[in-house]
Order: structure tokens, then C-alpha cells, then sequence
């Protein structure tokens, strides 16, 4: 690849880091969004096949390597009386756990 195109490719990407990473802060933690979902998603889409096409350009902080921003001050700490599980994780030991031969609902569904 010419020199000149990787140099544009590297300018590109850094403003589109650059917008990207102010419109974050304004959504995430202002919540006071001035782009339209889809003119941000076009800004994303773009940085992704800039990235797709030069991966040696691709850093660890790009915003396509994380979901959103930090979160906003204006949330109040909260500390649960029990640990929060994602619902896959929660539902996990419920499906992993098998049915036992002496649970009501394995000798119900076996006389039907």
C-alpha cells in the first residue's frame, strides 16, 4: 500500500476516533446527544472498514473495541443485598441443573 493512502487512512481514522469518542461523552455521560442513531452509526460503520482494511492502524482504545462511555455522576452508587447476575448468568444454573427423578414435576410428566 502506498505510503500517502496509509497516511490518509491514519487521518481519517483519528477524527473519526476523535468525533466518535466526543459524541460518546455527550450521549453517555451528558445525555445530550446531537447526532441521529443513524448519523452515528455511519461514523462507526466507517472507522469499522477503515480498521477492517488497515488492522495495523487498529488500537486497543478505538471506540470498536468497547460498548459506550463511563457511566454519567449523575447515578447514584447502589449496593445490593444480593450479588445482580446478567440473565445468562442467573439462568445458567437453572438450566444446568438437571431434573431429578424425585422432583414433582419428573413423576408428573411421566404419567401423562
Amino acid at each position: 500500500m502506498p505510503k500517502d493512502d496509509l497516511k490518509r487512512a491514519r487521518a481519517e481514522i483519528d477524527k473519526l476516533r476523535e468525533q466518535i469518542n466526543h459524541h460518546n461523552h455527550l450521549y453517555y455521560v451528558l445525555d445530550n446527544p446531537e447526532l441521529t442513531d443513524a448519523e452515528y452509526d455511519a461514523l462507526m460503520r466507517r472507522l469499522e472498514a477503515l480498521e477492517t482494511e488497515h488492522p495495523e492502524l487498529l488500537t486497543p482504545d478505538s471506540p470498536t473495541q468497547r460498548v459506550g462511555a463511563s457511566p454519567s455522576e449523575k447515578f447514584a452508587v447502589v449496593v445490593h443485598r444480593r450479588m445482580m447476575m446478567s440473565p445468562a448468568a442467573s439462568n445458567a444454573s437453572f438450566i444446568a441443573r438437571p431434573i431429578s427423578s424425585t422432583s414433582p414435576r419428573s413423576s408428573s410428566t411421566a404419567s401423562r
